[in-house]
């Protein structure tokens, strides 16, 4: 069974089709936060632009923001567990409602503020996909306000019947979808903005603009790794030296520290 070259999960291509298709995520997002569609009124996309030097740069989020009748939203799309993603998410939250706050402003003015994450690992110890945090008391499980919100979409506990009555399962399989085959079947259901989704994603996965787009977001993915893969063999050398450093305060013969560390001996006889 082939894979797709690129899925729902990609971030470039997440962010051109529902930057695009503002009514398909207008959609989505009402199944996410489970508010009906007909009652959203305001709806604005208020982060569309996707300059080159964003896409270039290195550890940068593509997620979409948007003002849903009142409510600051942050949808973000996750494939990779970098860990500390809940603390990750709690400071987009953090962000997101402070700079709500406009000069001279009073604080119960301030927006309810609710961050999507839809992830494609098990971050919780749960067998439910979607498990949504706000701020209780923790015994009498009061709110202590109503502007927070914090929902998780764990794609690894969905599960795989598909329904066409259920829009809210539907919209995380075409996130979970990494074959051809699976988006057929989603297809074959006939559903309105589920065919709608499927036929944008197709229509900009061939694109030429699309491509140079993810070129270079590949390569900024590329160049993430390996700076993070160099601070930790930096880290590793930093503690190895301290390490080398203690001992040799203690007195142990430099033969038995490189033993034990595993630096060479010239490395040990700088310290």
């Amino acid at each position: 069974m082939s894979k797709l070259e690129y899925t729902f999960k990609t971030d470039t291509l997440f962010k051109i089709l529902f930057v695009q298709h503002p009514d398909l995520l207008k959609r989505l997002v009402s199944e996410l936060l489970g508010i009906r569609l007909e009652s959203i009124g305001e709806f604005v996309i208020t982060n569309p632009e996707m300059p080159p030097e964003l896409l270039g740069g290195k550890f940068c989020r593509l997620d979409i923001k948007m003002t849903v009748d009142g409510r600051k939203v942050d949808l973000e799309v996750q494939v990779q567990n970098k860990g500390d993603y809940p603390e990750r998410a709690l400071f987009n939250w953090a962000r997101l409602y402070s700079s709500a706050l406009p000069e001279g402003g009073v604080y119960r003015n301030l927006p309810r503020t609710v961050v999507i994450s839809i992830i494609d690992f098990n971050l919780f110890g749960c067998k439910e996909f979607h498990s949504e945090y706000q701020a209780l008391e923790i015994t009498r499980h009061s709110p202590l306000t109503d502007k927070m919100g914090l929902h998780f979409f764990e794609l690894p506990k969905v599960p795989e019947g598909l329904s066409k009555d259920n829009k809210l399962l539907l919209w995380l399989s075409l996130f979970k979808a990494e074959t051809p085959e699976e988006l057929e079947k989603i297809k074959t259901l006939e559903v309105p903005e589920m065919n709608e989704a499927i036929s944008a994603y197709q229509r900009i996965t061939v694109s030429p603009e699309f491509r140079e787009l993810e070129l270079e977001r590949s390569l900024a993915r590329h160049d993430e790794a390996t700076a993070l893969y160099y601070a930790q063999e930096k880290g590793k050398m930093e503690g190895k030296m301290e390490a080398a450093r203690n001992l040799k305060a203690l007195g142990i013969p430099t033969d038995i520290i490189v033993k034990s560390i595993g630096l060479p001996p010239e490395e040990i006889a700088k310290l």
